[in-house]
């Protein structure tokens, strides 16, 4: 059985605009509207999303059909073409993309800054005129850069963009990514340099997605870390770790618990599931992990 496929990947198809595998897989794996969950039983003290990346075998349509029917708000990690479709269902996009260039080529390099603050000076507009909030950014790779130097960078690059996105109301918000496993060089890969960056900016409209599966990766202590650093996050991914893929009990996380401490924090935003579902029925698992998620 071929591996799963990687968000690395996945978002560079996406980038590309190369979304879409057979329909036969599509059908197969798109669970029917009457085993979904009834939207008024979840409590809504968590407002669900789900990646776009992870159900690319679904159509959008199909996605955010079977997302209404289980009482998921949003999609994450869509852009601007796919946000008709979004609108059509009445879901959000709680975390908007589209302006960054990949993973590894981010803000705390100065030879990514022209390209950088030239789309996300388009793409923040958008975001606004389509009633949205987040955009993604990233740190990128090392590249045998100290965390000084990428605080330094990231600060240089970021700040032209900030007074753009306050008068906009929009938030950049940056991902920690694990760079154990998943993003070998990453910098920004651990809550305390996300933290760090985040109170060199000293600016509201820069965030932190802190990813529960990254941090898990890199660092562990997953509810002091967001606890203690709740202010500096605007989002949270889940994913089951080791793996990313389902997050019941077959993995090391038990998410009601995390989910519990987000609440007591007094979060308001978005958690979306970023996990890749192992089994045949793709919207069972994640119909499931809603109901994990939903305290």
């Amino acid at each position: 059985m071929p591996s799963p496929p990687t968000r690395r990947t996945a978002l560079k198809n996406i980038l590309a605009g190369t979304a879409a595998a057979g329909a036969a897989g599509a059908l197969g794996a798109f669970a029917p509207a009457e085993n979904a969950l009834d939207p008024l039983a979840l409590k809504n003290n968590i407002n669900h999303s789900v990646c776009r990346w992870c159900y690319n075998d679904l159509t959008l349509d199909q996605l955010c059909a079977s997302a209404k029917s289980i009482g998921i708000k949003g999609i994450d990690l869509v852009g601007p073409k796919d946000w008709p479709t979004l609108k059509k269902y009445g879901l959000d996009s709680p975390m908007c993309n589209g302006a960054e260039i990949n993973l590894t080529d981010g803000f705390n390099d100065p030879q990514f800054h022209a390209t950088l603050q030239k789309s996300y000076a388009e793409m923040i507009p958008k975001v606004a005129a389509a009633g949205y909030k987040n955009l993604i950014c990233f740190s990128g790779s090392r590249r045998g850069k100290d965390d000084a130097t990428g605080w330094t960078n990231c600060v240089q690059g970021l700040t032209p963009l900030l007074a753009l996105a306050a008068k906009h109301n929009v938030v950049l918000v940056m991902e920690l990514l694990n760079s154990k496993i998943d993003h070998k060089d990453y910098q920004c890969d651990h809550t305390a340099w996300g933290v760090a960056l985040a109170k060199k900016l000293g600016s509201e409209h820069f965030k932190l997605l802190f990813d529960i599966y990254h941090m898990q990766i890199d660092e562990g202590d997953v509810i002091r870390n967001l606890t203690d650093n709740h202010a500096y996050i605007a989002h949270y991914h889940t994913g089951g770790v080791p793996g990313r893929h389902e997050i019941d009990e077959t993995q090391e996380l038990y998410y009601p618990a995390i989910m519990r401490a987000i609440v007591a924090t007094g979060f308001k935003g978005y958690v979306a599931q970023e996990f890749i579902p192992k089994q045949p029925d793709k919207i069972a698992s994640l119909r499931k992990a809603v109901q994990l998620c939903d305290v």
